[in-house]
């Protein structure tokens, strides 16, 4: 009798695991859909309140904290594989958010937003909502899917997960160097009107986001480069092309063109996104 209920209970206990994890798919994308929404319109109702749209900015890190976080308690994979994908977004998440926060700190809406809210004038409460803070959860949600299915997902070999991280630490590496010379470059008033091209700029004109590029292909390669969760590939590759043809380096350097004549003699010389030795060395700071 004993061994038969035994038996029953071990039966009851698989047949929920496999159901629950079968839902639990598809329960933890909508869960984690839903909450970054919410979190963007709360965000959106800040802006309007503040008429300020660039708050958006400093929260593309953070949100990314809390999808993997809300990934973290609702999955089953083994604690020490989601406490390592968990441990590697929040370092470049956190990071991330800290410096966009202090770089914006007290220095009104950003340009593009700005610009937005001229063309559009009264619409631009909604256009914001929808083109500003809508979009950037959808790319959140989408860009964070090898999260949210890695932690799922069986454990891939500990040589290919120290290739991930080591992948993404020098990421993480670079575009934080990336960030801090460009950051202390500008607070140097002598460099008021010049362009950086020495420390890492040299090699590349945007080291912070050829940082970005690695973090993300070596969370891919942590947490979704397995039998499992390949097709998460669509992630990096996401944000490959964000970076380099959307609001990254395409956006930036239409606007520097056009306020700096001096930055176009620094692109002819230097490559736009992979690092690589200048065609022709030059001073180490150009006038604009």
């Amino acid at each position: 009798m004993a061994g038969k209920a035994g038996h029953g209970r071990v039966g009851v206990r698989r047949g929920l695991s496999e159901d629950d994890t079968s839902m639990d798919v598809s329960n933890l994308l909508l869960l984690n859909l839903v909450v970054v929404l919410a979190a963007m319109v709360v965000l959106w109702l800040a802006s309007v309140a503040a008429r300020d749209a660039s708050i958006v900015d400093p929260f593309w890190g953070t949100g990314f904290i809390v999808v993997t976080w809300v990934t973290f308690v609702f999955s089953p994979a083994p604690a020490s594989r989601r406490m390592v994908i968990a441990l590697l977004v929040t370092a470049w998440g956190a990071r991330l958010s800290g410096y966009l926060a202090w770089r914006n700190l007290g220095k009104g809406e950003d340009r593009r937003y700005r610009q937005m809210r001229d063309k559009w004038k009264g619409k631009f409460i909604w256009v914001s909502l929808v083109t500003v803070f809508v979009l950037q959860g959808v790319l959140m949600w989408t860009i964070s899917l090898p999260i949210q299915i890695g932690m799922r997902s069986e454990p891939i070999s500990v040589w290919l997960t120290g290739v991930g991280v080591l992948i993404f630490a020098s990421g993480l590496l670079f575009e934080s160097i990336g960030d801090y010379q460009l950051a202390r470059f500008k607070s140097n008033p002598s460099n008021a009107g010049q362009v950086l091209d020495h420390g890492l700029w040299r090699y590349t004109r945007h080291p912070n986001y050829f940082g970005d590029f690695l973090v993300w292909w070596g969370i891919y390669v942590v947490a979704g480069m397995n039998g499992q969760a390949w097709w998460t590939v669509v992630s990096p590759i996401l944000m490959s092309l964000l970076l380099v043809y959307v609001s990254g380096v395409a956006l930036l350097e239409k606007s520097l063109k056009e306020r700096s004549p001096k930055y176009r003699d620094y692109v002819q010389r230097t490559s736009a996104f992979f690092p690589w030795p200048p065609d022709d060395p030059g001073p180490s700071m150009q006038q604009q």
